[in-house]
């Protein structure tokens, strides 16, 4: 755990409720829930609400339960459901036997309903759904009562009870709150509780063709469970009226609705449609896609769940909604791998190097630390031979000034190794593309430190080309170029933001021997580019894949050090 976890930062929500539990309020019992609709996958704003609900309930004894609002069966599915529980589970939170669906009180809800008609605060409404748009008004004008909010009680009861035996088709009829049509709040204006879905039900199959809203269901399945404070973001500010005036009229168990600011990231898009838009449209591979901003791409990518979770703490909770720069996400996983991560060699585009003083069938054994600042985490043992490879780039043939690495007649050190001086560059004679460098290298610098005190600038990371292992790499960039894609009301689509080059694939890499059966989801740094997994998907015995977590650059770490200054 990250000193985050242990030390959590105050905010007013934790605010809130330690003035509850210090006035005794609800018998000092802390209840929260986070409860997502089963349309879709946990994307990174939902981590910060799966945090915050399970944290809070956790730092003061209480219960946390994992709810399932699923009242909307034409866009719900049940690999949203198990995609939602793996990816709580895996950013470590535990529901113990509080896993929970709207759909469990269907028939309560329904019959609050019934109740709601009998005390004369719900009609059943004939009204198209574009009709009571027409009807409601605008913010400064107000709504127009419908020609059915007269109709008696038995008139109501009878119609809702055929709207339920599916007598009506779909759309025909739906049952309105009584409230007041001239409210300043739109949400108030009698608004839709029940509407007619002939639609399977991922859990009660087709024994409902009518279905509660989610501003009905949602405020009575916090009451029914006993909910003592309901966290919800702050787009369902205006929706608290509605939320204790349903509560209020019934008479039930009222929580607190309390309300913050949603994550937004800058270079992405947390918005659900946005996102179920760039899985159907093919724009990314899937869900778990590793540019996406999902529980599930995250992980895929090699972030860790500790990293989300410090991530989460130290964006804070917030009234007012603002932009979270990516940097810092990608520093809290830069921070959290820096720790954590083995260090090894891999060479994604290699050039050959043949050291002609080194006899051709000798092989050594390097001992290379897996941390040089963690000897507990060990060491392994890297082959040398004759014939290797380096990083492309780590080579110039006519050097600019501030150049350090490798070129002809220079010398350098190869990490673990031995200093090596380039004496000959092998070039293709029509393309002149350099094909193979030849080095000699010198024998009294093994383990890459020269006994008569010579020094050299340049350290270069390296493999063995008979002994390392073939690899694929995928080089992972942010989704879009333009900070906030979807910033502009009336501009482009958020789609011509997309990055052209967010994904670049490199088939041709060597890694350093030790990584042979490395575990999917393995999480590595290579040594000068970057930290790394084993792909989760498409990596296997046969065909090593790592997908590039985030480069060595911390943009963030700078921007803080001069905010410091």
């Amino acid at each position: 755990m990250t000193t985050t976890d242990s030390t959590p930062l105050p905010n007013f929500i934790r605010n809130i409720i330690a003035e509850d539990l210090k006035a005794n309020k609800n018998d000092g019992r802390v209840h929260t829930r986070f409860p997502p609709e089963p349309n879709g996958y946990l994307h990174i704003g939902h981590a910060k609400s799966v945090c915050l609900n399970f944290g809070l309930a956790a730092e003061n004894g209480g219960l946390c339960n994992l709810r399932f609002d699923d009242t909307n069966p034409s866009k719900e599915d049940i690999e949203y459901v198990e995609s939602i529980k793996s990816d709580v589970r895996w950013l470590g939170f535990d529901w113990g036997d509080r896993l929970f669906y709207a759909s469990d009180y269907f028939e309560q809800l329904y019959q609050y309903a019934v109740q709601l008609i009998k005390l004369g605060k719900a009609y059943v409404c004939d009204l198209s759904a574009e009709e009571i748009r027409e009807y409601r008004g605008t913010l400064t004008e107000p709504g127009k009562d419908s020609p059915y909010r007269t109709r008696s009680v038995e008139e109501n009861l009878d119609l809702f009870e055929r709207m339920r035996a599916g007598e009506f088709e779909d759309g025909s009829r739906v049952l309105r709150a009584k409230i007041d049509m001239a409210s300043g709040n739109l949400n108030m204006r009698d608004p839709v509780i029940y509407r007619i879905l002939r639609a399977t039900h991922h859990r009660t199959g087709d024994k409902w063709c009518i279905y509660p809203m989610y501003d009905f269901a949602h405020g009575l399945s916090d009451s029914i469970e006993g909910i003592t404070h309901s966290i919800c973001t702050l787009e369902f500010e205006d929706h608290r009226p509605l939320y204790d005036w349903f509560l209020d009229e019934l008479k039930v168990y009222h929580p607190q609705q309390i309300e913050f600011a949603r994550l937004n990231l800058s270079y992405t898009v947390l918005s659900k449609r946005k996102l179920i838009e760039l899985v159907e449209g093919g724009y990314v591979t899937g869900w778990d896609d590793p540019r996406m901003p999902t529980i599930s791409g995250l992980r895929r990518r090699g972030f860790t769940p500790e990293s989300i979770r410090n991530f989460c703490e130290r964006i804070g909770v917030a009234k007012r909604d603002s932009i979270v720069d990516m940097a810092l996400l990608e520093h809290c996983i830069r921070e959290d791998l820096n720790e954590r991560a083995p260090r090894v060699m891999g060479v994604l585009r290699p050039l050959r190097v043949v050291i002609d003083n080194y006899p051709e069938d000798q092989v050594e054994e390097l001992d290379a630390p897996y941390h040089p600042e963690n000897p507990g985490m060990g060491s392994r043992k890297v082959p040398f031979s004759r014939v290797l490879y380096i990083e492309r780039e780590d080579f110039c043939e006519d050097p600019p000034k501030k150049f350090f690495r490798l070129a002809p007649g220079r010398e350098v050190r190869l990490r673990y190794a031995y200093y090596i001086t380039c004496v000959r560059v092998v070039k293709d004679e029509q393309t002149g593309e350099v094909l193979e460098l030849h080095c000699t290298y010198d024998p009294e610098t093994r383990g890459g430190w020269s006994s008569d005190g010579r020094k050299v600038k340049g350290t270069l990371h390296w493999v063995s080309a008979a002994h390392s292992l073939e690899a694929e790499v995928r080089l992972y960039d942010r989704l879009f170029v333009k900070a906030n894609p979807s910033g502009e009301k009336d501009g482009p689509d958020f789609k011509t933001y997309l990055n052209p080059k967010s994904l670049e694939t490199l088939t041709s890499c060597r890694v350093e021997p030790s990584l042979a059966g490395a575990a999917p989801g393995s999480r590595y740094q290579f040594e000068r580019l970057g930290y790394f997994c084993v792909d989760s998907v498409d990596s296997s015995d046969s065909k090593l894949v790592f997908n590039r977590t985030v480069s060595l650059r911390d943009s963030w770490a700078k921007i803080a050090k001069k905010e410091k200054k």
